[in-house]
């Protein structure tokens, strides 16, 4: 059975291969589209050095901070800890760039205080806490809604904060100053926390309980958008109502231009499917980035 691998969906992935599906899916989230080093990265022993803070992960209360030297404890025997490293930035009060995070937001709020998946996340593979990556705020003019956020993201706390995230700035033909200007773009996955891995540590989808609980009211208090970047099969599904495969509905791009561009996912693995759709990159994209320079401007 042939696998579309720019649609992602998986659903031949029983058809498949074994080596195959290791491969991953073309949708993927933020994050895991790559190497495995990421997990080790976000999820491995970290070092810090000097007086560098360790700034630790689990489901009993706030994240303690954890000195160089300190032996990490666990506050209870059946959790795991797991550690990110002392270079990823606090997402809280304000963000890398120097701009505030609009954390006064009582929308925003509640979905980063959101724990409704802590035990779904305990039972993975990389048995991590959930760590909700919200950035948008009413009034943004675009939106970009992806799957989820991978092992960088759960890190850093920003959305593609990784090689599909440069990729994906290139085909909107924006900086990453204003791709992370909260004023003017929204980011908003089909899941706002990293979904984790598998026992054969192969990504995990976005959970449907994420967009059930919160996508509804995060799209009512993005009124301002004019223009909807749908990246991936998901966001296609949900935005769209397309069941179709990802890459029949790029291909019928026109029929949604200029407010709602769907996309491939930017991840490495769509390098195939780029060459072999040259269409996208000399028909579709000079048109988005006109768009996208419009609704911004």
């Amino acid at each position: 059975m042939r696998f579309d691998l720019a649609d992602g969906t998986g659903k031949e992935a029983e058809n498949r291969p074994e080596a195959e599906q290791r491969q991953g899916k073309a949708d993927g989230n933020d994050e895991v589209d790559h190497d495995r080093a990421d997990a080790a990265h976000a999820f491995g022993p970290a070092k810090a050095s000097g007086r560098a803070a360790i700034q630790t992960r689990h489901m009993g209360g706030p994240n303690p901070i954890i000195r160089s030297g300190a032996k990490v404890r666990e506050p209870f025997r059946h959790r795991r800890y797991w550690p990110i490293p002392a270079s990823a930035p606090i997402y809280r009060g304000m963000s890398d760039l120097g701009r505030p995070i609009p954390t006064h937001d009582p929308l925003a709020d509640r979905i980063r205080a959101c724990r409704i998946c802590a035990e779904r996340f305990a039972a993975t593979a990389t048995a991590h806490a959930p760590r909700p990556v919200v950035w948008f705020r009413p009034g943004a003019r675009m939106l970009v809604a992806g799957q989820a956020p991978g092992a960088r993201v759960h890190a850093s706390g920003r959305p593609f904060t990784d090689p599909s995230g440069d990729r994906l700035r290139d085909w909107l033909g924006i900086d990453e100053a204003t791709f992370y200007d909260l004023s003017g773009v929204a980011v908003v996955p089909m899941a706002f926390c990293f979904p984790g891995y598998n026992a054969k540590k192969a990504d995990l989808p976005p959970p449907p309980i994420c967009a059930h609980t919160w996508h509804g009211q995060v799209m009512d208090a993005l009124d301002s958008v004019e223009l909807k970047i749908l990246v991936g099969g998901h966001a296609h599904r949900w935005h769209m109502g397309r069941q179709v495969s990802v890459t029949r509905t790029v291909a019928n791009w026109r029929d949604h231009a200029p407010r709602v561009f769907p996309l491939p996912h930017p991840s490495w693995r769509n390098t195939g499917w780029l060459k072999k759709n040259p269409w996208f990159e000399t028909e579709l994209l000079p048109v988005l980035r006109a768009r996208v320079a419009e609704v911004l401007s």
